[in-house]
């Protein structure tokens, strides 16, 4: 039966992805090295590790949406799930490398999302498991199928500002926000009514407003 060795040997941004993402680079390593594999249905799940971080007091400000005061993140700092994965691994013998692409988006509902946005920089650990099946051939013998084990598993540490460049590259000084459609309605309306030219004008009108009478 293979025994498989995993590793996180780097990450990119993706160049070829039709939805922002970036690229883990898993380096998976069998033994016996002389064993080939023929192919591997790999499913992953990545978990950003949260409590395996420290944090600004401006990050712990911008969490707060996520986790509460940070003098109850002792009780509420908990891993976070970014993403779950399946990949086909096609035959090697040896070693192979593939690409885990993640995706990064603006879906604020995403706690992963809000997480990497609330950060100044750093890096973020990661942790990442496995499970799916083997199919290999021992020498002389015929096509067999092993499962991998969720044990099997590998750390690694994810920089904050990859996921930054990544939107840029895609969104550049954009940000994506879903709102209702009657919200969107009234924004719309809002514009036309002030003679505005875009709807950033429009927000930005409708949000200095109360600020400004405050002020006075």
């Amino acid at each position: 039966m293979p025994e498989l060795d995993f590793l996180v040997r780097g990450a990119a941004v993706s160049a070829n992805a039709a939805i922002p993402a970036v690229e883990l680079a898993l380096e998976i390593v069998n033994r016996p090295a002389s064993e080939r594999i023929h192919t591997i249905v790999l499913r992953c799940q990545v978990q950003i590790e949260t409590p395996r971080r420290r944090y600004t007091a401006q990050e712990g400000e911008a969490l707060h949406d996520l986790f509460g005061e940070p003098e109850r993140w002792s009780q509420t700092l908990r891993p976070l799930l970014w993403s779950n994965l399946s990949v086909v691994v096609p035959a090697f013998t040896g070693s192979a490398t593939v690409a885990l692409p993640l995706p990064c988006t603006f879906d604020f509902d995403a706690g992963a999302n809000k997480f990497f946005y609330a950060l100044d920089g750093g890096r973020i650990p990661l942790g990442l498991m496995f499970s799916g099946t083997v199919f290999h051939q021992p020498e002389g013998r015929h096509l067999q199928a092993a499962p991998i084990s969720w044990s099997s598993g590998v750390r690694f540490d994810f920089p904050v500002e990859l996921w930054k460049r990544c939107l840029d590259a895609y969104y550049p000084n954009t940000a994506l926000l879903a709102v209702r459609r009657d919200v969107f309605e009234r924004l719309y309306r809002y514009k036309v009514h002030h003679g505005l030219a875009s709807l950033d004008e429009a927000i930005e009108q409708a949000t200095e407003a109360p600020l400004a009478a405050g002020a006075r």
